[in-house]
């Protein structure tokens, strides 16, 4: 580690950095200190760059737009990540299966396939679910939510497959 160009060190970690701005940032992830807040909702951030990103939710804004379908995006990560719907790329692949996927979240929820683990559980009947979408729609049996109405009779449902 090049100490001159970057005299300010992490002790805990293998990081160093240029300058004690950036060293302070970065442990703040490390002190869960979150001096960062959201006006609207008071959700709490670590790094003023993230409270960014999240204030987009409240907009709606979507600065970040696809060349190929206009579809637009809060952050430019899920455009990098979206783009690979138009090139096909699959970068990220299971070790066991060989399977490739186009993002790395969807890898890993894959792997849970392999290794049977469910971290996402249901406050109310304890069920186990190896993808938090999957806890979310179970939820909805606890609540009767229906988002899904139907277009002609307007009948609600409470999945999207049931229409």
């Amino acid at each position: 580690m090049d100490t001159k160009q970057k005299p300010f060190a992490f002790d805990a970690g293998n990081k160093a950095f240029s300058q004690k701005q950036l060293l302070s940032t970065h442990l703040r992830m490390h002190t869960k200190k979150k001096p960062f807040a959201c006006d609207v909702c008071k959700k709490a951030f670590s790094q003023k760059k993230n409270l960014e990103i999240h204030l987009r939710t409240h907009t709606k804004e979507k600065p970040f737009a696809c060349d190929e379908c206009n579809k637009a995006f809060s952050q430019q990560s899920i455009l990098i990540a979206h783009l690979r719907t138009h090139t096909k790329e699959k970068p990220f692949s299971c070790e066991t299966c060989n399977k490739a996927f186009s993002h790395r979240s969807t890898l890993t929820a894959h792997l849970r396939a392999h290794t049977n683990e469910k971290p996402f559980s249901c406050d109310v009947c304890n069920k186990a679910f190896s993808r938090r979408q999957h806890l979310m729609t179970h939820l909805r049996t606890h609540t009767n939510e229906k988002p899904f109405s139907c277009d002609v009779c307007n009948k609600a449902f409470s999945h999207m497959s049931h229409l």
